[in-house]
């Protein structure tokens, strides 16, 4: 399962830094092809950790996007 995690946040990062916006969990999982929200949650939890994100908002309408 970390294994898939950390494969997932990978994902996630690329997407984000290839987006123009912030993006929500929803846009993300369609934007990488990560099967549930849940598995992109625990991805972001991955990277939020590592101190890589940045949030705008709450909850299920956050926008996320890249510490830049």
């Amino acid at each position: 399962m970390i294994d898939v995690i950390g494969t997932n946040a990978g994902l996630i990062w690329h997407a984000l830094d290839e987006s123009k916006k912030p993006l929500t969990v929803k846009e993300l999982q369609k934007a990488t092809g990560i099967r549930t929200q849940d598995e992109v949650r625990f991805a972001l939890g991955w990277l939020a950790k590592e101190g890589k994100l940045t949030f705008e908002g709450a909850d299920k309408d956050a926008k996320i996007s890249l510490v830049r």
